[in-house]
């Protein structure tokens, strides 16, 4: 649905605060579709924060929030974010908001 819903006319990608709003409110706000096992919601993270490096790093840097948060979570979880941390920590041209926070979070 998140998808659809960026796919709308009135939805663009480039507007921080509609990204926020709609992103930022699935990743913190649904967190049954978040954090689903099969990782389709990290992978969504991830897909929109590698996209947002080039246009707004600084708003990537604030949807990165709830992957770095993994310790809290099972094995299981905490897995798949480290893998999406580590999908994004190979990006070319990482941004060093996005950078730091990624690092950080592996220690």
């Amino acid at each position: 649905i998140i998808q659809l819903l960026m796919d709308h006319p009135s939805f663009n990608f480039n507007n921080p605060n509609r990204l926020r709003s709609l992103v930022g409110s699935f990743a913190n706000h649904n967190l049954k579709a978040f954090h689903n096992v099969s990782g389709s919601g990290y992978r969504f993270l991830t897909d929109v924060l590698i996209r947002l490096n080039e246009s707004n790093p600084q708003v990537a840097a604030r949807l990165i929030e709830p992957l770095i948060r993994f310790s809290r979570f099972d094995a299981q979880r905490q897995t798949l974010m480290k893998r999406a941390l580590e999908r994004l920590s190979v990006v070319e041209n990482l941004s060093k908001d996005l950078f730091e926070k990624i690092e950080k979070a592996l220690q």
